[in-house]
């Protein structure tokens, strides 16, 4: 269904859906993308959704999306809105069934010239270490106590029991751990759907990446990184798998009775929300602490297997390898900040649904080591096109609650993709990028063929020309594992 509603330029980069676009809307909507992506922007009608998330109550400011906007639930994927931070409403539509969904990446010392004649070993030890697909179990076997401890403390419960290194918590958005988390509040069904699944990719459009530092933009914060061109990185990108999924949708049906029985007015049922100082509200923040803390954990856990096949088949040390993390960012959350608004400093509660924090230098929330230059934010393109690293800019804080993109975003559904292509066509294209693949089936490497997604570097260009990131590198991927 294509947007047919009112759209006006403001900038390049930037359009606006006015208010009263639709009666109910406290603010406008800002959609960031340019004349050349602008008209992809229109094609689902997530712009709509766009519009609907500027009638939750207690919004502050305007309803975001970012160029790689496309339908969520409830939310647009790529959108991004704030609320009050006290009465303002929390939406489990505004973060997503996968909780903290989100992308890691480790460097190394190694150069392409070392990796490229064992690629092959390696991205089969990595499709063997690290378990994918649908359903998939990790090779952890946890009892109830360790899931509580995950998810109440997330990554520090996996480096204290060995599984990486203290300084990956410096890395880690929150130091991998929201200590709002409140694990008593998580139902059986989804401790039972999480006690399996730590330490695996799972299914979609999670992935595992060897990449190349391709291209450098910026020397001096890519050395700030560690990141040096024609060196080799790891690229991660997955979530809080069945346990998340559960705590989303255990908490969706709690919202939808608050939003019944208080006569809450929302343009779609899927917008389901509660105010944060209100028991619903509270308690589904706690509930969603303790899924990003288990997706925190997870990538930790993956973390640890991508350090072993390395040391395997490269017959060398993690540590002698340089295997650090360089950040580990989410991009489906919710987080407690301190924002300007009209002028005023106020606490704000920013969803972020398929968008990336992106803050400047000088913000408190970021590690001593990236303090003076800014957050890393990392964008993932489709499998061949590659992953961006980008910094947080002050644009981000002056106009989008520090927030960027966080992907490509798709412009094919899984559906249209699985129907419409042909695995062999996939698999020829991979080959001719010289990208070794291993993926589960040809269903899942269809619904995430290149061709399904938009490109990621004109929505790269829109952010960056907007203020909100500045491009430090571009990586270059030479083998892949899809979940």
């Amino acid at each position: 269904m294509t947007w047919n509603g009112k759209l006006v330029k403001v900038d390049d980069c930037r359009w606006e859906i006015p208010k009263g676009h639709i009666d109910g809307m406290f603010t406008n909507g800002i959609v960031y993308a340019d004349d050349s992506t602008i008209a992809q922007t229109k094609e689902d009608n997530a712009l709509q959704q766009v519009a609907n998330v500027a009638c939750l109550p207690g919004i502050v400011g305007s309803s975001m999306a970012m160029p790689d906007i496309h339908w969520g639930y409830g939310f647009p994927i790529g959108g991004v809105a704030a609320v009050d931070g006290n009465s303002g409403s929390i939406s489990p539509g505004g973060i997503g069934f996968d909780i903290n969904c989100g992308v890691r990446l480790v460097r190394t010392d190694l150069r392409e010239e070392d990796v490229a004649p064992v690629i092959g070993r390696l991205v089969d030890e990595l499709y063997k270490e690290v378990p994918s697909g649908l359903g998939s179990k990790g090779s952890l076997r946890m009892n109830e106590k360790e899931l509580s401890d995950v998810l109440n403390n997330g990554s520090k419960w996996a480096v204290e029991n060995g599984y990486g290194w203290e300084n990956d918590l410096q890395a880690t958005e929150e130091l991998g751990h929201m200590t709002e988390a409140s694990d008593g509040l998580i139902s059986d069904k989804a401790r039972k759907r999480g006690i399996p699944q730590l330490g695996s990719l799972g299914s979609g459009n999670h992935f595992l990446e060897v990449d190349v530092v391709d291209e450098v933009f910026d020397e001096s914060v890519a050395k700030k990184f560690g990141l040096q061109k024609g060196t080799v990185t790891v690229t991660v990108h997955c979530g809080s798998r069945g346990c998340g999924h559960q705590i989303a949708t255990d908490h969706l049906q709690i919202m939808e009775k608050y939003v019944r029985d208080h006569r809450i007015s929302i343009p779609d049922r899927q917008l389901a929300c509660a105010p944060l100082d209100s028991k619903e509200g509270e308690t589904y923040f706690k509930a969603m602490s303790c899924g990003a803390n288990y997706a925190w954990a997870n990538r930790q856990m993956i973390t640890h297997w991508i350090r072993g096949s390395f040391e395997k088949v490269m017959n060398d040390s993690a540590e002698n390898m340089g295997m650090d993390v360089v950040y580990d960012v989410s991009h489906n959350i919710a987080k407690k900040e301190r924002h300007e608004v009209d002028g005023k400093n106020v606490d704000v509660l920013v969803h972020r649904k398929g968008a990336t924090r992106a803050f400047p230098s000088g913000r408190s929330e970021l590690p001593m080591m990236y303090r003076d230059v800014g957050q890393p934010v990392i964008i993932p393109g489709d499998m061949s096109a590659g992953t961006y690293v980008l910094v947080g800019r002050q644009g981000a804080l002056k106009d989008s609650f520090g927030s960027t993109c966080h992907g490509a975003g798709r412009r094919m559904s899984r559906k249209g993709a699985a129907h419409d292509l042909q695995a062999s066509d996939v698999r020829e294209e991979m080959r001719s990028h010289k990208i070794y693949l291993r993926c589960g089936s040809d269903e899942g490497l269809l619904e995430e063929a290149p061709q399904a997604y938009k490109n990621v570097s004109q929505v790269v260009e829109v952010v960056c020309n907007a203020g909100l990131t500045g491009k430090v590198v571009k990586l270059r991927p030479i083998g892949v594992v899809k979940g």
